[in-house]
């Protein structure tokens, strides 16, 4: 079962970053949309898991992505695909083990219908669309994105991990919540790194990241670090502000979604405290 876990969690990742370097419209919707249905498996094996009382993190391993076409992309994801089908037998769910490999079956068929193209992901022009930013705004922005499209991706599996380990529906929407909108932002960030041609995978998060000893100070210390984000959206907005409204903007506009995490997040520390925890 670690080993099925391992598998799902690689290759919805590896989807993911597919779905970031797809240029055609079609294959980047068909791609994200693989990546989802991966990630509810993940999150369906996890459950079974947690069920049996089996003992598991989130390592993995390192999952090369930089290929020139999508096409061989594409074939490594098929080998991912049966990979998990070949460990599925571990599961003592016959339900959820007919489902994946129903889905399995038919992103296999479905990814090599896919059209090839040549993949720009990688390119490092460090070049977003048209704009001419300069070399202060670029560096500040290629910052930004590699430290935020791994602080997105940790949170989803911090979140997703402390979902699956409480029976507080309170708390669960709350999480449920800050998942979302941290795969919200893990797209953004990673459909602007792949245009950039900077795309990269995240690094993989230590399982004492999730394994928190205390919720409470894991929430007040992610309440100081949405702070953080939010001076950071700040100062890049006004990094580019004079080269590109739009991109000013959007980062307003995530600068804004901070403060509703940050609610959230005093709303759980708040219903923790008043639960005696």
């Amino acid at each position: 079962m670690k080993r099925l876990l391992q598998k799902t969690h690689e290759a919805w990742l590896a989807t993911q970053m597919a779905a970031f370097m797809a240029r055609n419209t079609e294959s980047k919707r068909w791609l994200n949309e693989a990546a989802m249905i991966l990630w509810r498996h993940f999150t369906w094996i996890e459950h079974e898991m947690v069920v049996r009382g089996i003992e598991y993190d989130y390592d993995r391993e390192t999952i090369p992505i930089k290929v020139e076409r999508l096409s061989v992309m594409i074939a490594d994801l098929n080998r991912r695909y049966g990979e998990i089908e070949l460990l599925l037998g571990a599961s003592e769910d016959a339900a959820l083990k007919e489902r994946i490999a129903h889905d399995l079956e038919y992103l296999r068929f479905a990814a090599g219908r896919l059209p090839d193209e040549t993949v720009r992901a990688f390119s490092m022009e460090r070049r977003y669309k048209d704009l001419d930013l300069g070399k202060e705004a670029t560096d500040a922005l290629t910052l930004f994105l590699f430290e935020e499209s791994y602080k997105e991706y940790e949170l989803i599996l911090i979140y997703n991990y402390l979902r699956a380990h409480n029976d507080d529906t309170f708390l669960d929407r709350i999480f449920g919540i800050l998942i979302d909108e941290s795969f919200f932002h893990l797209r953004s960030f990673g459909e602007m790194m792949a245009e950039m041609g900077i795309l990269g995978v995240p690094r993989v998060v230590h399982e004492s990241l999730y394994k928190v000893e205390s919720l409470e100070r894991f929430l007040l210390d992610g309440i100081d670090e949405e702070i953080a984000a939010k001076e950071q959206c700040r100062e890049l907005s006004q990094a580019v502000a004079a080269e590109s409204e739009e991109l000013a903007k959007f980062f307003d506009f995530i600068n804004n979604q901070e403060n509703y995490h940050i609610a959230l997040m005093k709303e759980a520390v708040e219903h923790y405290r008043a639960e005696g925890r």
